[in-house]
């Protein structure tokens, strides 16, 4: 019995010279949503959409989108019915057209589809993706806001 305290204390004190447990270690910090080379707004600042059952295509007013500024995008989008679009951000948010969309009677913009203007304000920098649905499908397009 004697042997059996003594090596308990002996446990015990070896315990309690032991260093306290390490922290957890720190998680590394989240690295924003990189955008595909894709992204960016081309020269003649017009872009095609990737389209399931449609197509679509968007000519931006500005060689630039930049955050918390509002950025007129002229839509071609074939289909039928009204257009909704909504863009989803790099932290997973989503935003609606600041205006629009609002169905254009006629223009020079010769794409396929009916057109429809909007104004959009991202309020954060990095990759936006655009969703527009009409029926018989939808389309998406990602940009790179700074």
């Amino acid at each position: 019995m004697r042997r059996r305290t003594a090596s308990l204390l002996l446990l015990a004190l070896v315990a309690g010279c032991s260093s306290p447990p390490s922290p957890a270690p720190t998680p590394a910090p989240t690295t924003p949503q990189s955008c595909p080379a894709t992204a960016d707004l081309p020269a003649d600042a017009e872009r095609q959409g990737v389209g399931d059952g449609v197509t679509l295509w968007a000519l931006f007013f500005g060689n630039r989108v930049t955050a918390g500024r509002e950025m007129k995008i002229v839509w071609r989008m074939t289909g039928a019915g009204n257009l909704t679009m909504t863009a989803t951000g790099p932290d997973g948010s989503t935003v609606s057209p600041s205006w629009g969309p609002e169905p254009h009677g006629g223009s020079s913009y010769n794409r396929p589809g009916e057109e429809w203007g909007t104004g959009w304000v991202f309020p954060v920098a990095g990759c936006w993706t655009i969703s527009a649905s009409r029926s018989p499908g939808q389309a998406h397009l990602t940009l790179r806001v700074a």
